[in-house]
């Protein structure tokens, strides 16, 4: 494994100083970490990209999710590891992730604008577990009272609740999680390091019950696997008793890395939708316009049936602030009768 993007000039993403561990343990098994001081944490998103935001924080790289379509696949390429089993399994930590990150919000240059995390790879994924890097960075966050959003499938996000309330009372906080379907065999297989739906939905009903607004990303429908009309009402209606105030569809996106990858997959597991997906991406990585239309129009309508609308970013998400005398308590008499 060569590093060609590590080293000393200033165009590196990382600094030489890496420390390589292998963790023999039933929880990362198989995994290794590289563990690395990053030079820079927040990024800018691509202008080309058709991301709703245009800074980022990725404090890992590499993801034991091991979503088969993760379209972050291709990163890994970039340091000269493979965009499929390395990806899943040699993940790269940023250990100074929270650190950096406070430099970078105290910069002059900074003004402010919104962080989004997670929409690369899950910043709540099992390795967030041994490093806990998520709490300084929420904490730096709320400190310079920063609007973010994050993005997960990782139930590690209620640990820091309390941080999230925090951050809440004093800026915008946006949290979304990721549940695509229902179906736990096609779960299991297709997004065999995550927790299950039904997990990731008592996520959103926690954060919602806490007061911290949740939207859901019902992230990837995957054509002719979770798009058929009752799979989508299941969803959709599981999405709504949960609490979430939002949900999403987006359709299944294949880009270079991640279409090898998830071609192969279905290969094995189900053949004889490989040459349909061939016909249906033939155009690129995307999923031609019909498709994402109707399925945005079906998700929608089943929302509006329940009461939900698309995710908004001017939507708000700050708590109110604490009184800051407490209130005046009511007369004893009318305490005695609502007794």
């Amino acid at each position: 494994m060569r590093w060609d993007n590590l080293g000393e000039s200033p165009s590196a993403l990382f600094g030489t100083d890496v420390v390589t561990r292998t963790v023999d343990t039933p929880e990362f098994r198989g995994i290794t970490f590289h563990e690395v001081r990053a030079r820079s944490l927040v990024n800018r998103v691509p202008g080309a990209s058709r991301m709703p935001f245009e800074w980022t924080v990725n404090p890992y790289r590499g993801c034991s999710h091991a979503c088969v379509y993760c379209f972050a696949r291709k990163t890994h390429g970039y340091l000269d590891l493979d965009t499929g089993l390395d990806f899943d399994s040699q993940i790269v930590v940023k250990v100074n992730a929270p650190e950096l990150l406070r430099r970078e919000l105290a910069a002059p240059r900074w003004r402010g604008e919104h962080v989004a995390m997670g929409t690369n790879v899950d910043c709540y994924q099992r390795a967030e577990g041994r490093y806990a890097l998520m709490p300084g960075i929420l904490a730096a966050l709320r400190d310079y009272a920063n609007p973010f959003s994050i993005l997960t499938k990782g139930t590690l996000v209620l640990r820091d609740l309390a941080l999230l309330r925090q951050a809440a009372e004093v800026t915008d906080v946006g949290v979304s999680v990721s549940v695509g379907f229902l179906d736990e065999a096609l779960w299991r297989t297709v997004e065999p390091g995550t927790p299950a739906p039904g997990r990731r939905l008592d996520v959103v009903r926690t954060l919602a019950a806490h007061g911290i607004p949740c939207g859901v990303l019902m992230a990837p429908v995957l054509p002719f696997l979770s798009d058929a009309p009752e799979q989508l009402r299941a969803t959709v209606r599981a999405v709504a008793e949960a609490g979430a105030d939002s949900v999403t569809p987006l359709a299944l996106h294949l880009r270079p890395g991640a279409r090898e990858w998830y071609l192969a997959w279905l290969g094995r597991h189900h053949p004889h939708l490989v040459r349909r997906y061939e016909e249906l991406y033939a155009g690129g990585s995307y999923a031609p316009t019909w498709y994402q239309r109707r399925i945005t129009r079906q998700v929608h309508e089943l929302a509006a049936e329940h009461g939900l609308g698309p995710f908004r970013r001017d939507r708000a998400r700050r708590l109110p602030p604490e009184p800051a005398t407490p209130p005046e308590p009511r007369p004893q008499a009318t305490q005695l009768t609502l007794l």
